[in-house]
């Protein structure tokens, strides 16, 4: 995990010591680059490469469709272990992707993570971000998914762009 340090002054001399991460209040993910970047204040804090669903292109219409979706959510659950080694929920869908949904006759999906790489050893999904190999979901390095956990609070916007 990336922390800055504060350089303090005590009785016996130099100190250092840890401090927490800056938070990130929007997180930005631009499909068409296979990129995630964390703002805080309109300040990029950190970019990732991500990889996507195994059908990135378009919004993610029905579940089962291996598309990542597009449009505005919040990060509304977190998961410290999973299958995935560790996640944050993405509030999908929201009433938009309900009604397109609904005007289908299908069901709009949901369970969208932005997690790690798969915790099995015999994981049948192609863990390399390289590709697009997720069912939906925003996938990143095991190290990174540990930095955006402690860096992203619940709550925190996600705006998914094509």
């Amino acid at each position: 995990m990336v922390r800055r340090l504060a350089v303090l002054w005590g009785l016996s001399g130099l100190l250092i010591a840890s401090v927490r991460p800056e938070k990130a209040d929007r997180i930005v993910i631009l499909k068409s680059q296979r990129q995630m970047v964390l703002r805080s204040h309109g300040k990029v804090l950190r970019t990732y490469r991500v990889s996507l669903g195994r059908n990135p292109i378009g919004p993610k219409t029905r579940q089962g469709d291996l598309r990542t979706p597009e449009g505005l959510y919040v990060i509304d659950g977190r998961y410290p272990r999973n299958e995935y080694h560790m996640a944050l929920h993405i509030s999908y869908p929201n009433a938009a992707d309900r009604a397109r949904a609904s005007k289908l006759g299908v069901a709009p999906g949901g369970d969208i993570l932005i997690h790690g790489l798969p915790v099995a050893k015999n994981s049948p999904e192609k863990a390399d971000p390289a590709e697009n190999w997720t069912k939906g979901c925003v996938a990143v390095r095991d190290k990174e998914i540990e930095e955006i956990y402690q860096m992203v609070p619940d709550g925190t916007v996600v705006e998914i762009r094509p």
